[in-house]
C-alpha cells in the first residue's frame, strides 16, 4: 500500500510531496484566463526554467525567487488552484482518486511517464522563444493522456 493511499496530503512529509511530482512538466507551461469568463487555457510554451527537453526544471531549489510567479503547491493551495491538469498527482489525490497507472510510484519507473504521452518533454516552446501566448493555445496539457503505442 503507498504511502498516497494511507495519508492525506496535508499528513504527508516534505520527501513524500516531492514524490507525489511525477515531472511530466505540464504545471510549468504558460495559462492564459479569460478575463470575462475566468476559463484556463492551457499553451505550450514553458517556463524559462523549464528544460523542454526533459521537462525538468533547470533550478528547482531556486524557482521562485528567479520566477516569482511560480507556485508553490500546498495542500491549502489546492483549494484554489484550478489549473492543473487532469492527470496531476496532486490533483488526482486531492479529488479522491489514485494515481495513474503510469505514475513512478506505482510504474517503479520514471521512464512510465514518457512512454504514457504524460511529459511536456518534445512537445513545448521555451518563453524565450515563442512570442505571443494566445498563438499557442493547445488543448493536449488539460486532457489526460493517451498511452503512446510502442
Amino acid at each position: 500500500m503507498g504511502f498516497w493511499r494511507t495519508k492525506t496530503l496535508a499528513e504527508m512529509s516534505r520527501a513524500e510531496w516531492e514524490l507525489l511530482c511525477d515531472g511530466c512538466g505540464r504545471c510549468c507551461l504558460h495559462k492564459l484566463r479569460d478575463d470575462e469568463t475566468g476559463e484556463v487555457e492551457f499553451t505550450n510554451v514553458a517556463c524559462r526554467l523549464l528544460d523542454t527537453g526533459t521537462a525538468r526544471c533547470r533550478d528547482y531549489a531556486n524557482r521562485k525567487s528567479r520566477v516569482p510567479d511560480c507556485v508553490k503547491l500546498t495542500p491549502k493551495r489546492l483549494e484554489t488552484v484550478d489549473w492543473l491538469p487532469p492527470s496531476c498527482a496532486y490533483r488526482r489525490l486531492h479529488e479522491g482518486k489514485d494515481l495513474p497507472v503510469w505514475h513512478p510510484l506505482r510504474s517503479g519507473r520514471a521512464e512510465s511517464v514518457a512512454e504514457a504521452g504524460a511529459s511536456v518533454a518534445g512537445r513545448c516552446i521555451d518563453e524565450r522563444d515563442a512570442g505571443p501566448l494566445e498563438h499557442h493555445v493547445t488543448d493536449w496539457p488539460g486532457q489526460l493522456p493517451r498511452q503512446r503505442r510502442a
